[in-house]
């Protein structure tokens, strides 16, 4: 029997809701854009709902509703506000339980998060500045507001996997859910591409390195001789975003600093300015501002020595030195990556590792915009051009890009797309097990949900009071 558009698309949304029930329902990019389209539209703020100890405010569905209708998919406005806060629920519910579970989240869990979504955002900006610039807040600035967002969504996550996590899918499993699907609703996958690359980071002279130095200690003499470190640091550091507040990074804990500048900062007692430290980023002082426990505030100016054009120039012809390796069979871009690259992910057979989804496979979108303009016009095996980047601390890198695979568009098949439809099926057997967990917990579990939302179709049977 064939579909009606009505049910083709109830049965998308049902799909879409497998996928989404073991992920986080508000992801960090929803939140980010958050930021910006609360700049642009004022909301009222009210609590239209509360689960256990923790609310959800109208003004985090608006956010939320607001960034799909910039994306174009929104065909019922309330439907969706309904949708969205029923997402809430489910997040607030799990929040809920790890805080019963007392599930404890680490620092370095903390950061090593911050640190995979921003290299991602600054991507998709093209630049630390633009992103800054945009949102008119320094990059440390923004991490401190997400700070505790990215603690509530890893302990979300830790429940979620606790539920999930003996949850297995056998092939036949797998053959029974794909028959399921309608054949005019089986999902178009887009193209999808993998990349490998061979990062090079310039070699910068001893002379601009010791000159970096100079200029450093010659800022730090005249603090100790008695000039305010802050406005030194405003005046001088090449940290923008802590340039801005004098230097200062804010309270922080182990593990959350380069080791370097956290073994020194941790040395200082309050005031003092320490000695010249070199981390991944550059060249730092430091004055300690405060210490409470084992979370201290500090100042820092930051000083990066200069990649010279000569620099960017022989980096630029050892990668071709590379490239012509591989092409003329010596190695092949593996072997090449082990024994050349700087890059911590060669050990992966040098491919680039998505920080969305964790997986080597990239959309278009999901891809640097000058990395996809080069290798959509590649074929497969092709090696790139030297191409300039930076990295996570915005050093700047040569590097070569091979296109490793791609697939066209298409619709969902068991041969070619088994581990993909294979997740699928796995997502749909976990949702159910989620289900089943959620329609046993708001039996005690407190709610309160307000008037303006009683009227929602929610999948689940949430207590209204």
């Amino acid at each position: 029997m064939k579909f009606t558009e009505s049910r083709r698309t109830m049965f998308y949304l049902k799909f879409l809701k497998m996928q989404k029930i073991i992920t986080l329902f508000i992801s960090l990019l929803i939140l980010f854009n958050h930021t910006g389209v609360q700049a642009q539209e004022q909301i009222i703020d009210e609590v239209v709902a509360v689960v256990g100890a923790n609310y959800i405010l109208q003004s985090d569905i608006e956010g939320q509703y607001l960034q799909s209708r910039a994306q174009g998919i929104i065909t019922d406005a309330r439907a969706t506000r309904c949708q969205i806060l029923e997402d809430m629920l489910f997040q607030k519910l799990l929040l809920n339980q790890a805080e019963l579970d007392s599930i404890t989240i680490t620092p370095e869990q903390v950061e090593q998060t911050l640190d995979a979504r921003f290299r991602y955002y600054i991507q998709q900006f093209g630049s630390q500045e633009k992103m800054e610039q945009f949102y008119k807040k320094s990059l440390l600035e923004i991490r401190e507001e997400f700070r505790p967002l990215v603690k509530q969504q890893l302990m979300v996550e830790q429940v979620q996997q606790n539920l999930i996590q003996d949850v297995k899918i056998t092939p036949s499993e797998v053959r029974s859910f794909y028959n399921d699907i309608p054949k005019d609703s089986i999902p178009l996958l887009e193209t999808e591409y993998e990349v490998a690359r061979i990062l090079i980071k310039p070699v910068i002279s001893k002379e601009e390195q010791d000159a970096t130095r100079e200029r450093l200690q010659s800022l730090r003499d005249r603090i100790v001789k008695g000039e305010n470190f802050a406005a030194l640091a405003t005046l001088y550091s090449e940290d923008l975003g802590s340039a801005k507040k004098g230097g200062e990074v804010g309270f922080v804990g182990r593990g959350q600093l380069f080791p370097e500048y956290e073994a020194a900062a941790f040395g200082l007692n309050k005031g003092d300015v320490s000695e010249i430290i070199k981390t991944q980023a550059g060249y730092h002082i430091i004055q300690l501002i405060e210490r409470r426990g084992q979370l201290i505030n500090t100042r820092h100016i930051l000083l990066r020595p200069k990649v010279s054009d000569a620099d960017i120039a022989a980096a630029s012809k050892k990668l071709d030195s590379i490239a012509n390796l591989i092409r003329n069979g010596e190695m092949t871009f593996e072997e090449a990556a082990l024994k050349f690259s700087d890059d911590p992910g060669k050990i992966n057979d040098a491919l680039m590792v998505n920080p969305i989804t964790g997986t080597t496979s990239f959309t278009a979108g999901q891809l640097d915009q000058k990395i996809f303009f080069v290798i959509e016009k590649m074929k497969i095996g092709d090696i790139s051009r030297p191409m300039q980047a930076e990295d996570d601390e915005q050093n700047k890198t040569l590097n070569i890009y091979m296109l490793k695979s791609r697939t066209e568009p298409h619709r969902a098949n068991l041969k070619d797309d088994y581990s993909t439809i294979q997740q699928w099926a796995l997502n749909k057997k976990q949702g159910d097990v989620v289900n089943k967990w959620i329609s046993e917990k708001i039996t005690s579990t407190y709610f309160r949900i307000g008037e303006a939302f009683h009227d929602c179709a929610f999948q689940h049977k949430w207590k209204i009071q």
